[in-house]
């Protein structure tokens, strides 16, 4: 497969290699020489190092909502 480098120095990532590699919007690629060669490599997404770091659980959204203006406010006193 080949593509082209535009003005910009941007390139297009063949839909075969997109899907593949099952790449998005968003999604970043690390690049590096490697013998003089290119390698463009997929970077893994690690959401699993956030694992529990967010607690959830039954929660009341008007209480939520009242504390959340109440903690902003106090930044402006």
């Amino acid at each position: 497969m080949r593509t082209t480098i535009t003005s910009k120095y941007q390139t297009t990532i063949p839909k075969a290699l997109r899907e593949y590699l099952g790449l998005s919007i968003h999604d970043t690629l690390e690049w590096k020489v490697e013998n003089g060669k290119i390698v463009v490599l997929p970077m893994q997404k690690n959401f699993l190092k956030f694992r529990n770091t967010v607690k959830t659980g039954n929660g009341d959204i008007k209480n939520d909502i009242k504390l959340s203006i109440k903690r902003r406010m106090e930044k402006y006193q």
